[in-house]
């Protein structure tokens, strides 16, 4: 998870760092539309492995709880 986790943010980060660095770019202020398609790709891919990974832990603990539940 931790690897998983630090990939995220890291990815987040580096989406963000284009879309401020999009802006200093001639035109200056205008945001090009690559840019805003790149951080939206990282965007989705990092709440991606944040979703996949929530869902699999939730399905992991409700078994191990419905295991201990019923001996």
């Amino acid at each position: 998870m931790t690897i998983q986790l630090a990939m995220a943010a890291f990815l987040t980060v580096s989406g963000m760092v284009m879309l401020i660095m999009g802006l200093w770019t001639p035109p200056v202020g205008e945001i090009h539309s690559s840019v805003l398609i790149a951080y939206g790709e990282v965007s989705t891919f990092a709440g991606s492995l944040f979703g996949i990974d929530y869902t699999y832990r939730y399905k992991l603990k409700k078994n191990i709880n419905d295991g201990q539940n019923n001996p």
